[in-house]
């Protein structure tokens, strides 16, 4: 356990050394201040005003960037080592195979993570200093929201960097799944599938595997209870999930998901050449 979290110590440290933390940090924190500065909290669409418009607009952002932002990050995390013979030189101490994947786990799990929890903390802060009442609701989903998110993709990540050796590969398939990803979110893409005569079940089945799918509907559901902007969609989720259901599957649904990856990541890691 020492030498587990030792690992993540360190994986935390380079991090916050590096520049992608400082650029990745400044983004989500500057778009807490740039809806403050142009007044997002003064104005009010379906009903929806102060720090709840706020949020709305930060979670709308996030499910782009965040899972792009954690894939080109962290995808290199072990791939890196490799190139830099910096995981030779790990494993050279007595340090376990497990406790060197599972700590830079939570070690980047954490820098990632934190960042994004912290900007909607930094909107709370300045919305209560101006006088705004808190819709706690919104903040304690969200911030289950972007927890399954970051695991979803941070499961993805490592899978990717323990298959590809090369980091240079490894950022291009980084790249590959996150517009794969987010194409099933389009619904254009949804309307073309059933143009082809797909059964409903079938496209529904397919577009909620997507995590960033399931976490869009999940956001929308708050604030939009109808779901009326997502169309047949919208139908067929409410007509067979009850709402508290699909909420609560959209945040264990990509936790278990980033696991999996994870595990399945790890089988390989330990089982292949290390250097």
């Amino acid at each position: 356990m020492k030498n587990l979290l030792l690992i993540a110590f360190l994986d935390i440290k380079e991090s916050v050394r590096a520049r992608w933390f400082i650029v990745y940090t400044l983004v989500f924190g500057g778009l807490i201040a740039l809806f403050f500065i142009a007044g997002v909290t003064e104005s009010q669409v379906m009903g929806f005003s102060g720090l709840s418009r706020l949020l709305l607009m930060y979670i709308q952002v996030t499910i782009v960037i965040l899972p792009i932002f954690i894939l080109i990050t962290t995808v290199r995390s072990i791939s890196g080592d490799r190139d830099n013979h910096i995981l030779e030189y790990m494993l050279s101490f007595p340090i376990s195979l497990p406790q060197y994947y599972w700590g830079k786990i939570i070690g980047r799990f954490t820098t990632v993570f934190l960042p994004v929890f912290f900007a909607m903390i930094l909107a709370l802060i300045i919305g209560t200093i101006k006088g705004a009442n808190i819709p706690w609701n919104i903040f304690l989903l969200y911030s289950g929201l972007l927890f399954a998110l970051s695991a979803a993709f941070l499961g993805i990540s490592f899978l990717i960097s323990s298959v590809v050796k090369s980091s240079e590969v490894a950022l291009g398939l980084s790249f590959f799944v996150w517009i794969v990803l987010l194409a099933f979110i389009d619904i254009a893409l949804i309307s073309l599938m059933m143009q082809h005569r797909l059964s409903e079940e079938i496209i529904i089945a397919i577009s909620l595997v997507n995590p960033m799918e399931i976490f869009r509907v999940a956001a929308i559901s708050l604030f939009d209870p109808e779901l009326t902007v997502m169309g047949p969609v919208a139908f067929y989720i409410l007509d067979n999930i009850h709402l508290s259901v699909f909420i609560l599957f959209s945040i264990l649904y990509p936790i278990l998901l980033g696991l999996g990856f994870a595990f399945f990541g790890f089988n390989i890691f330990k089982k292949t050449d290390l250097v």
